[in-house]
């Protein structure tokens, strides 16, 4: 720690200090709220917790768990002592979050309880030293850190630098192996800074936040506004109806929303008449004519942007409305150049790999050591995503590169790879090729295009149960087309490129 760091926990401090009775967090099932000043006590005891019970700087806590308080004060607890939150997604499989935490060698786990039996089976497959807490219970051990008294004179220093660690979260498998994005302090205080000035946050705003803490939208925005001295309400699952309710009943002005959360609120405004003209900022992806709407109904500004875990959160930004269909402009605090194959940089209007540099960008994949060199490779960050500048700046997104094909369902990261290694166990599956196709309700659709054993039959309903059966379910598929034969390149494996063009169409 030195004069120039900044933490997390250093925010904590100063706003509680700066706004001391002004309502940080509000739970909105719950109807709890916290203070800023409230906030900082909580998280400090909870820290005083954790050091009786081990916690040293470095050690990995993972989460799993729908929002809440208590995992808000897990993360500045974590930040307090150096230590490093692991969120997991919720709806991953048994095996698939125990991989992840197993991934990074989590110390302590704290789960809400909501699946006791999934979570006793999550950790049976962690190390033995693995301390496990229910995040909701009232009484017990949860409850003995929570209620932690402080040592005389407050936490002891942990000597935590900017530079440290605060947060891993799993990217989607690409190769079939999840990668932990390890991101620091300082990644997420200057990825706070630029929003605030780009979407002009002030104390006054008020966040609506639906999307879950183990996502970097949901993570970003919730500190972002807390950062800025603003009132957060968390919901423990988005619902449009209590989202409506939300945003008319305390004039919630900023909003990051994938599809359909759009879709569905509009619908149920439309239908209920509730006010939701306060609603001044959208951030998100979402399809043009929802964007209008949105817009007409509201006068407010949607934000299409650009970004990744491993850029904590935005590269690119501007309102809708300025160029549409592009995701907006590099945002301030952050380079962007196009790439050809040669990691050579590319002119205006000719595609290629957007490659990015500056503090946002993520400090590896952890115990990756190769994959990060890669990555990293001449100073810039190689995002994997295609891309091309108009001659005025704006960026449009073109595609994912062919080794780093993704698929996003409603904002969730899909790698084909990780689907198909799971249709492949199948024993009546010969070939797949696992791809995105456009999809009405969540924008991008996973599709499979199957080849089947000799002798074999298969129906598309049980294909897609025996893929949500081993994977998170927003994994499997929502189109099956079966075919007698695939497209094989020259060394036999299927041709991807044939297979996309030949059936493309979610029902061809």
């Amino acid at each position: 720690m030195s004069v120039y760091d900044l933490t997390l926990y250093d925010i904590i401090c100063r706003n509680a200090r700066l706004y001391p009775q002004r309502i940080a967090w509000l739970e909105a099932e719950e109807n709890r709220a916290m203070t800023f000043a409230e906030y900082q006590a909580s998280v400090e005891r909870m820290a005083s917790g954790l050091t009786a019970v081990g916690c040293c700087k470095g050690d990995r806590i993972g989460v799993i768990g729908k929002n809440c308080l208590a995992y808000l004060v897990l993360y500045g607890a974590a930040a307090a002592l150096g230590a490093i939150v692991v969120p997991i997604n919720w709806r991953l499989s048994v095996d698939e979050m125990a991989y992840n935490l197993n991934d990074v060698q989590v110390r302590f786990l704290f789960a809400d309880g909501e699946d006791p039996e999934a979570m006793q089976a999550v950790a049976a497959k962690l190390g033995r030293d693995a301390k496990c807490y229910n995040l909701q219970a009232r009484n017990g051990p949860f409850r003995d850190l929570v209620d932690a008294p402080l040592p005389e004179g407050g936490l002891p220093s942990r000597k935590v630098s900017a530079d440290d660690g605060l947060v891993i979260i799993h990217t989607a498998a690409v190769a079939g192996r999840p990668r932990g994005a390890l991101l620091s302090h300082h990644n997420l205080l200057c990825a706070n800074a630029q929003l605030m000035q780009q979407i002009h946050l002030t104390q006054d705003d008020v966040h609506l936040n639906p999307l879950p803490m183990f996502h970097i939208a949901g993570l970003g925005m919730a500190f972002c506004c807390f950062h800025g001295g603003m009132l957060n309400i968390n919901m423990r699952k988005f619902d449009a109806a209590q989202a409506a309710r939300l945003i008319a009943e305390h004039k919630a002005s900023v909003l990051f929303a994938f599809a359909p959360m759009m879709q569905t609120l509009l619908a149920h405004v439309a239908d209920s008449g509730e006010d939701i003209r306060s609603l001044r900022a959208v951030l998100g992806i979402d399809r043009p004519e929802v964007i209008a709407r949105y817009q007409e109904m509201t006068g407010g500004s949607f934000y299409s942007l650009f970004g990744q875990t491993e850029t904590s959160l935005v590269v690119t930004m501007s309102p809708f409305s300025e160029r549409p269909g592009s995701a907006g402009r590099p945002m301030p605090l952050i380079d962007v150049q196009l790439m050809d194959d040669n990691d050579r940089p590319v002119p205006a209007g000719q595609a290629g790999e957007i490659a990015v540099r500056g503090p946002m960008v993520f400090k590896g994949y952890w115990g990756l050591d190769d994959e990060n060199a890669y990555t990293f490779r001449n100073g810039w960050h190689h995002t994997g995503d295609v891309g091309r500048f108009d001659e005025d700046g704006y960026l449009w997104y073109v595609a994912r590169k062919a080794e780093k094909e993704l698929i996003k369902p409603g904002g969730e990261n899909v790698y084909p790879a990780e689907v198909e290694k799971v249709i492949l166990e199948h024993p009546a599956v010969g070939a797949v090729v696992v791809f995105g196709v456009p999809d009405p309700k969540w924008s991008e659709g996973i599709k499979a295009v199957c080849r089947l054993k000799s002798g074999q039959s298969l129906t598309a309903k049980a294909l897609i149960e025996f893929v949500g059966g081993r994977i998170a379910r927003y994994k499997k598929p929502q189109y099956v087309q079966f075919v007698d034969e695939l497209p094989l390149t020259a060394d036999g494996s299927p041709d991807r490129v044939q297979v996309k063009k030949t059936y493309g169409g979610p029902q061809a």
